[in-house]
């Protein structure tokens, strides 16, 4: 609490707190990116090695 005195947090008003900006991309964020990047390349493998499977008949 003694940071939030101290940055006068509990003294803003409405319109400063809606002009208050956030930080950077986050690691979280890139997280999320690469493991959807991931998860559509595996797709697309599956895909690709199903669709390889069905021309040549090969099921197994």
């Amino acid at each position: 609490m003694d940071i939030l005195i101290q940055l006068n947090v509990d003294n803003m008003t409405d319109i400063e707190l809606c002009e208050v900006k956030g930080g950077g991309i986050s690691g979280t964020v890139i997280n999320g990116i690469v493991r959807a990047i991931g998860f559509a390349l595996e797709i697309g493998r599956s895909l690709g090695s199903a669709l390889r499977r069905h021309t040549d008949g090969s099921y197994c």
